[in-house]
């Protein structure tokens, strides 16, 4: 009989499974489906900004923990890297990659509402497949709901996406449209540099101007809240020190040419707050953009995910709608939902490939 280990490898190498797979600029996510049902779902830190030898370990180190699969599904984001010379490019070695990395194990890519296409065919359809990975996770969502407003919040951006009569009803296609919109909005709850959104922030009853210099981000400021979820934040911080709630009121308030002995922690409580509030507006604007665009029920739901869903919650309550969770979408074990919530995008072309 097979020990334990050797069970558990079997299964993995199963030939009529699949894995989705979600390459970014920063993360590699992936989820491993069986039977309809995701069992294993990874993401892995890979900022491709330092070179592309990061995907390679990161591929490894998926690989190692999910196995192999009969059939693998590609989305990306990660030919927006200036790695590349342009996205046509970064879609073609992003592409490659893949292929090279999972072979000799079929591999399909992403191309939106065109479907599927194989490698042969991803320089015709680049425009197509270039950061797909928003439309992936609400063509799932819109099998499930007749209306609702998909917010998938994650670590660099929100996806802001409409889904009305069981359609994707998004009017951008490019990140630059998607942007106008509303549909793409630059806000995410671990990278987003505090520097880039505001130029001003009350502190001790008068208007400060923050330090044009990467001293904190929003992981920082969820941290300092009591938000962030474990395991959120997989990037380095920008001083080189731990993730801590002292360091990280440390740079914030750096971020304001203090040092925090000279701060309260209750003011910095405060200024976190300010933050998160001034995020929270952006997104809701956003979504007040792409609604004023479409025919939604008035009681459609937000539907929540990325690791930024407690971010979803609150604009929900901002937009007077119900929440639900995408996790609600899929099934997954008890044990994955939640990271199958994160990775909503590797879960769903894993699930939007099985149902081709």
């Amino acid at each position: 009989m097979l020990g334990a280990f050797a069970r558990k490898r079997a299964v993995r190498g199963h030939m009529n499974s699949v894995i989705g797979w979600d390459i970014g600029g920063a993360h590699l996510k992936a989820a491993r489906l069986e039977a309809g049902r995701i069992v294993d779902v990874v993401q892995i830190a890979s900022p491709l900004w330092l070179g592309l030898s990061e995907l390679d370990r990161a591929f490894a180190e998926a690989k190692a923990a999910l196995g192999s699969a009969g059939r693998n599904a590609v989305t990306m984001t990660a030919e927006l890297s200036d790695t590349f010379a342009d996205r046509q490019v970064g879609v073609a070695a992003v592409a490659a990659i893949a292929g090279y990395e999972l072979a000799p194990q079929a591999v399909l890519y992403y191309a939106g509402d065109r479907g599927f296409v194989s490698a042969e065919r991803v320089a015709a359809h680049a425009a197509a497949i270039a950061s797909a990975n928003w439309h992936a996770s609400a063509a799932l969502a819109a099998r499930h709901f007749t209306d609702g407003l998909l917010a998938d919040i994650g670590s660099t951006t929100t996806d802001l996406i409409p889904i009305c009569a069981h359609r994707v009803t998004a009017r951008g296609t490019s990140d630059p449209e998607r942007m106008a919109y509303g549909e793409l909005v630059y806000a995410g709850v671990v990278r987003s540099f505090l520097m880039a959104g505001l130029r001003l922030v009350p502190f001790a009853g008068r208007w400060v101007t923050l330090m044009n210099e990467w001293f904190a981000n929003a992981s920082d400021v969820y941290r300092i809240l009591g938000e962030l979820p474990e395991g959120a934040d997989q990037m380095a911080t920008a001083d080189g020190q731990p993730k801590t709630l002292d360091a990280s009121m440390a740079r914030l308030a750096r971020q304001i040419g203090y040092d925090a002995k000279d701060v309260g922690a209750a003011t910095l409580v405060q200024l976190a707050r300010f933050f998160a509030e001034a995020q929270l507006r952006e997104i809701t604007d956003g979504a007040y953009l792409v609604l004023s665009h479409t025919e939604i029920e008035a009681d459609a739901p937000i539907i929540g995910a990325g690791v930024g869903r407690f971010v979803a919650r609150k604009l929900a309550a901002r937009l007077g709608r119900p929440y639900v969770d995408f996790d609600e979408v899929i099934s997954a074990l008890p044990e994955r939902r939640a990271k199958a919530a994160d990775c909503a995008p590797a879960c769903a072309v894993a699930l939007l490939l099985e149902a081709n």
